[in-house]
């Protein structure tokens, strides 16, 4: 194949590489929607809120002393739970069961990670470097 037919389809190439892309990118899935995580507590995107509005909530669980603290906690569906990690000892945030599948944090000794509840139900999890640390978290 000669250069300029090379050069010819490289146009065609692209196309078909990024309408590849677009239909990878569009899904007929109907489940419920996946929760959605973060390194980062709290996400502001400067819009402000339609009056009357319910503001998401931020709840934080403390993870010292080889314990989620409070270990069961009720939020609101869209509320993001922050757990803050400050132990000797390293601990992650796994969830247990199907419905928990996005549950599942890092590492930690210290610092937070973020869990932000798109899907109401309960979820439980634990810590997988100490399975007898357990919690849950209940989203209306």
């Amino acid at each position: 194949m000669s250069f300029g037919t090379r050069a010819a389809l490289f146009p065609v190439l692209v196309a078909a590489v990024a309408t590849a892309g677009l239909i990878a990118g569009c899904s007929s899935d109907t489940g419920p929607s996946t929760p959605t995580t973060s390194a980062v507590a709290g996400t502001n995107t400067g819009e402000p809120a339609a009056p009357g509005a319910a503001q998401p909530a931020s709840t934080t669980v403390q993870v010292d002393d080889m314990k989620f603290s409070p270990a069961e906690i009720t939020i609101k569906v869209g509320d993001t739970v922050t757990w803050k990690f400050s132990d000797k000892v390293p601990h992650a945030v796994q969830g247990i069961g199907d419905s928990a599948m996005g549950i599942n944090s890092p590492i930690f000794t210290e610092g937070e990670w973020s869990h932000t509840f798109d899907v109401a139900g309960s979820y439980r999890y634990l810590c997988p470097l100490h399975p007898e640390m357990r919690g849950t978290v209940t989203v209306e």
